[in-house]
């Protein structure tokens, strides 16, 4: 389970078997859990589904991600390319 970042209390990171999936990107915060699909084709990101996620919870972590889409991309295909 590889954590890429945390920041404002949220802990973003992927599944390591996961890699099947299309990218996608974790977050928890609390008693809080987010699930965001990422297009890297498109560089943006689409809610998947959550569990708890308040509205102001929800702006917060996208804009998080957003900010470190970049990091995220990269992260993920070093990741899942390596273990191919």
């Amino acid at each position: 389970m590889p954590t890429i970042f945390r920041k404002q209390g949220w802990r973003v990171f992927f599944y390591s078997n996961e890699g099947n999936e299309q990218m996608h990107i974790h977050a928890i915060k609390g008693e809080t859990e987010v699930k965001y699909w990422i297009s890297q084709k498109l560089n943006m990101i689409s809610y998947a589904n959550s569990f708890n996620l308040k509205p102001m919870q929800q702006r917060e972590i996208e804009e998080l991600l957003i900010e470190q889409l970049p990091r995220i991309i990269k992260t993920w295909n070093n990741y899942f390319n390596f273990y191919q």
